[in-house]
């Protein structure tokens, strides 16, 4: 039923584009607008993961370059049966994290230095398996693809208001208007019922994969802290690729931001709680830590000792 969802909302994107281009050039503006669609599609499927990528300046890292993290995406894809997917720094204080790829054989995930530097390996462990869970489900292509449709709504929009669009369409100066306050809120809210539908099935599948609900649970209270506190320039100058991350990475400086691409953080940990208090989760399948060597990659020079893994809620009312 997601998958039925989640194609009707690419179909209603691929509308509004249509629609837009009927509003500049009339019907040959609609049927332009059409195929424009469908070759970014197409070129999405086999670049935008690339794109993404490159518009955050994500740096690929190795078992050489970043020992500790690179073992730890091994370890969870082994656990979720994956092919080993291409991993990724972002220099970046801003804890966040995000998958891309057309599918699983060529999938890539990625983490920013502030989500290392600020999660305990344990917590970073939960978030590369919950990206690791949009990996398997498929939910890579989709998020792309809709990131890109979602920049290039808001592009035509921008070229409507300073070129004018077509003075025959039936709703004239007044639908122009609309088109161009409107379509980019209604891109934002398709990205965010697109990615509300593959979030708590990620934040499951996730929990499975590590093996322990609360690491992830843990995580994301910490992500929306900083998420809160620290400046994400690279997320705010594409905005369209916020719903792809594990959380909203934008500041609410722009208009895109009035509406949330992800579901509420205290829902989210709840439900990972849920799991846990069900019997997911008997103190991980796997325990990590950070490298003390300065061969260590993101890791290098942390200096601190890391916590174990945050305790289990108690069940029944004697713990």
């Amino acid at each position: 039923m997601n998958y039925i969802r989640t194609a009707m909302l690419l179909a209603a994107m691929t509308a509004l584009f249509m629609g837009i281009g009927f509003m500049i050039g009339g019907q040959a503006g609609m049927i332009i607008a059409l195929a424009i669609a469908a070759a970014m599609n197409l070129f999405s499927y086999w670049n935008a993961d690339k794109m993404v990528l490159r518009m955050h300046h994500a740096r690929e890292v190795d078992e050489r370059s970043a020992p500790d993290f690179y073992r730890m995406i091994q370890r969870l894809a082994q656990n979720a049966d994956l092919t080993m997917p291409k991993v990724y720094v972002i220099d970046n204080p801003q804890p966040n994290a995000f998958a891309t790829g057309r599918n699983p054989q060529n999938a890539a995930v990625a983490a920013t230095t502030g989500l290392l530097n600020m999660l305990t390996p344990e917590e970073v462990a939960g978030v590369m398996a919950h990206e690791l869970a949009h990996v398997k489900n498929h939910d890579t292509l989709i998020m792309t693809i809709t990131a890109t449709i979602a920049g290039a709504i808001s592009m035509l929009a921008n070229f409507a208001f300073f070129f004018g669009g077509n003075r025959n369409n039936p709703l004239g100066i007044v639908g122009m208007l609309l088109m161009m306050i409107v379509a980019p809120m209604a891109a934002m809210v398709v990205q965010m019922a697109i990615s509300r539908t593959r979030e708590y099935a990620a934040d499951r599948m996730g929990a499975e994969i590590c093996g322990e609900p609360m690491w992830l649970a843990s995580a994301l209270g910490k992500i929306a802290g900083g998420v809160k506190r620290i400046h994400n320039p690279d997320a705010e100058a594409n905005p369209a690729t916020a719903h792809m991350f594990i959380m909203n990475p934008l500041s609410g400086e722009r208009m895109d931001n009035l509406f949330s691409t992800h579901p509420n953080t205290e829902n989210r940990i709840n439900e990972l709680r849920k799991l846990a208090d069900g019997g997911l989760g008997t103190g991980g399948r796997m325990s990590f830590s950070r490298g003390s060597s300065p061969q260590s990659g993101p890791w290098a020079g942390s200096g601190r000792s890391e916590p174990a893994s945050p305790p289990r809620s108690p069940k029944g009312p004697w713990g």
